[in-house]
């Protein structure tokens, strides 16, 4: 069992910076891959960013490529989200998602479908 908690939302301004944390729980953390969802008031959830489980390899949605880096540090149980340049469409409830799912070191996960263990989500408002 994984818990996931994610923290460093807020309310700031087009164009500023913010880093989502996700601490977790349990000691296979740096076997999953790991990711980032977000759902709009009204919308889908949808996916942001993956990370395989040793941080080879990371994808993006094409809105954020460029804008936001996914990062992990096995040795702190943690998954991070820095978010630069934001834009008042970043709004959104930040959910963070584990997978259990073992195959090579560099893969990575897309779809909601294929994540075990999610996040209460963190708040984030981005005004014009």
């Amino acid at each position: 069992q994984v818990r996931l908690v994610e923290s460093g939302g807020g309310l700031v301004q087009a164009g500023a910076s913010l880093r989502l944390s996700c601490a977790a729980s349990g000691r296979t953390f740096s076997t999953y891959v790991m990711g980032w969802f977000r759902q709009a008031p009204g919308k889908e959830r949808e996916f942001v960013a993956t990370i395989s489980w040793t941080g080879a390899r990371t994808y993006y949605t094409d809105s954020v490529k460029g804008r936001f880096t996914i990062s992990r540090d096995n040795a702190k149980n943690t998954v991070y989200l820095q978010m630069n340049s934001l834009k008042p469409e970043d709004t959104a409830v930040y959910y963070c998602a584990a997978s259990s799912v073992i195959q090579g070191p560099t893969l990575i996960l897309i779809r909601s479908y294929e994540y075990d263990y999610w996040g209460q989500g963190t708040q984030v408002t981005v005004s014009s």
